[in-house]
């Protein structure tokens, strides 16, 4: 609404019988949705007519003198009382609502089992595996139900391989409810971008997805015989976490084994979360202070609905923990996109 010029206002009061007030509190933005609403006035007839005004005499006023108009009779109103106005509740800050889904216990057996004293991977709430082609078709509703409330799921490796069972593990971690993420295995003969490249191809981009898992260690039946520097194993790694994270949204994950990490990792990288592998004494013992997530304390897991041994692990933390890390840590990157292979198989 335009207010009236203050002249044009007082001519027009004056050449009337009255003039009546506006009322109305000053424009107050009220999101959202922005409403208006008016409130009707009970006004009493005008009052008597009064002495015609005479013009003012066209007079420039003085610098820093306000010209002030000679004060205006003006009719009272009679306005109904005001209702109190709530205003909207702003939503919070961009927070992921916490998904908890059922957190099943631990029933997994183990073919070689270590008795880890009083740090017993059976002591953590929130228990998981992972996985790829070795292990053969999955049964993953009933994996789930011997314990396996996450999945980390082999992708991809170097530059032009992709595990054959990923797309049909990655759909059956997912309708079985299982939390699940991707792993990529790095092989030291190919640059750290088109790995990461690779990667990204073959991987969607899912909106709860755990965070994408670099696996770095020494392999001794890979083709590539090739152990870089300390440094340019950092620095290579260094890049396809840069460009992975870009693309996800999501810091990703390191997973490590002892060797490797005393050769190239310590004091590295302590800004991302790690993956320890450390199959017969606890971490804290192997990796020292090292701070971790996740813990792969058996390659030789038994459960019913896998044909074949499988590789254990726990989070470090209660289930309430979990479920603030999947809030914080779960996501899309952005515009999530839907799961290109639901469709595929």
């Amino acid at each position: 609404m335009r207010v009236l010029g203050l002249p044009a206002i007082l001519v027009a009061c004056f050449a009337l019988a009255g003039c009546s007030a506006i009322s109305g509190d000053p424009d107050r933005p009220i999101r959202p949705p922005e409403t208006t609403g008016s409130v009707a006035a009970s006004i009493p007839p005008p009052p008597e007519p009064q002495p015609a005004v005479q013009p003012m005499p066209d007079i420039a006023p003085a610098d820093n003198v306000a010209m002030v108009p000679p004060p205006i009779s003006r009719s009272p109103i009679s306005r109904p009382p005001m209702r109190p106005v709530a205003l909207p509740v702003e939503p919070a800050a961009a927070i992921r609502p916490i998904q908890r889904e059922r957190i099943f216990s631990r029933r997994f057996r183990d073919a070689k089992p270590i008795n880890f004293g009083k740090a017993s991977p059976r002591a953590f709430a929130v228990h998981g595996v992972d996985v790829s082609r070795w292990q053969g078709e999955i049964d993953w509703v009933t994996l789930r139900q011997q314990g396996a409330n996450f999945a980390f799921i082999k992708a991809t490796d170097g530059g032009d391989h992709i595990d054959p069972a990923f797309k049909r593990n990655w759909r059956g971690a997912h309708e079985a409810g299982l939390r699940r993420g991707a792993y990529h295995f790095f092989y030291w003969c190919r640059t750290g971008a088109e790995q990461a490249r690779w990667f990204i191809r073959n991987v969607p981009r899912i909106d709860g997805a755990l965070p994408p898992v670099l696996d770095v260690e020494w392999n001794a039946d890979s083709a590539c015989k090739r152990r870089p520097s300390p440094a340019e194993v950092r620095e290579k790694m260094r890049i396809f976490l840069t460009m992975v994270e870009q693309h996800y949204g999501q810091r990703p994950i390191i997973y490590t084994a002892p060797g490797f990490y005393h050769d190239n990792l310590e004091g590295a990288f302590t800004d991302y979360p790690f993956w320890l592998r450390s199959v017969a004494q606890h971490p804290a013992k192997v990796f020292e202070d090292r701070k971790w997530v996740f813990w792969q304390y058996s390659g030789s897991g038994l459960s019913h609905g896998v044909g074949e041994k499988i590789d254990l692990n726990v989070f470090n933390g209660s289930a309430e923990a979990w479920y603030r890390w999947i809030g914080q840590n779960t996501g899309g990157g952005g515009q999530a996109t839907s799961d290109r292979y639901a469709s595929r198989e």
